[in-house]
């Protein structure tokens, strides 16, 4: 009997849940360390219709921790090569590529574009895009899953899912706290580690939001912090707790 890429997944699955995966749309929006990883699980899991969205291109700096680093691909925009790596995986798959900067000032319109989406995946750093594009999903009524800082920690067993209301220690969750606050913005589900962040230096928190080039990261955190999202997300899509 001939082998198939999903004869794994429907022994847990079944056919049904193939069927329902296969037919959702998710967007991830940051193809970095986090959101290129879980766009790869995505694609693996049996989720059949990708948006993916990045402004940026390869660079050596992100060989340590991204599924779609390599030297081969230093330069070429981050979602192109994300959208290569996912057909590869599936040929059969729906991946729409968006190369561009999500702009805080247009994002309802940028989002709009991309079309109806079953769930959205939050993978960037810009705290003003990241409160924005939870504003959309709120209004929307779209179910997304934010990822808060993996800089600058070491261990993946403090990774907690989590609504941003009940995080800690997490420098990134607790600007997010705030303006979710101010903003109005309640029950954002997000992925965040309670290990207090190792510090190479001495520097406030507004510093550390603003100077991302500051921050060390580890080849294994962002990798599984995309991988326990994907997790998330095709329960959620499958209706599983």
């Amino acid at each position: 009997m001939t082998e198939t890429a999903t004869d794994r997944l429907r022994l847990i699955l079944g056919d049904d849940g193939l069927a329902r995966l296969a037919a959702a749309r998710v967007a991830v929006i940051g193809l970095g360390g986090v959101g290129s990883s879980c766009a790869e699980a995505l694609v693996r899991g049996g989720v059949g219709r990708l948006v993916l969205l990045d402004r940026d291109v390869v660079a050596p700096s992100n060989l340590n921790r991204q599924a779609i680093a390599f030297t081969s691909t230093i330069g070429r925009p981050k979602a192109e090569v994300m959208r290569e790596m996912a057909l590869d995986i599936n040929p059969a798959a729906d991946v729409a590529a968006v190369h561009a900067f999500l702009d805080k000032d247009r994002l309802d319109e940028q989002m709009d574009g991309l079309g109806q989406v079953d769930y959205v995946v939050d993978a960037i750093d810009t705290l003003s895009q990241k409160l924005r594009l939870a504003q959309w999903c709120q209004v929307r009524g779209v179910p997304e899953l934010s990822a808060m800082g993996g800089a600058n920690k070491l261990d993946p067993c403090r990774l907690r899912f989590a609504r941003i209301e009940d995080t800690v220690s997490c420098p990134l969750a607790r600007v997010m706290r705030k303006e979710c606050r101010r903003r109005g913005i309640r029950g954002l589900r997000v992925l965040y580690s309670d290990e207090q962040p190792v510090r190479m230096e001495a520097i406030s928190d507004e510093r550390w939001m603003r100077e991302g080039s500051l921050l060390g990261t580890m080849s294994y955190l962002p990798p599984i912090m995309g991988q326990m999202i994907a997790s998330r997300v095709i329960r959620d899509l499958l209706g599983w707790t």
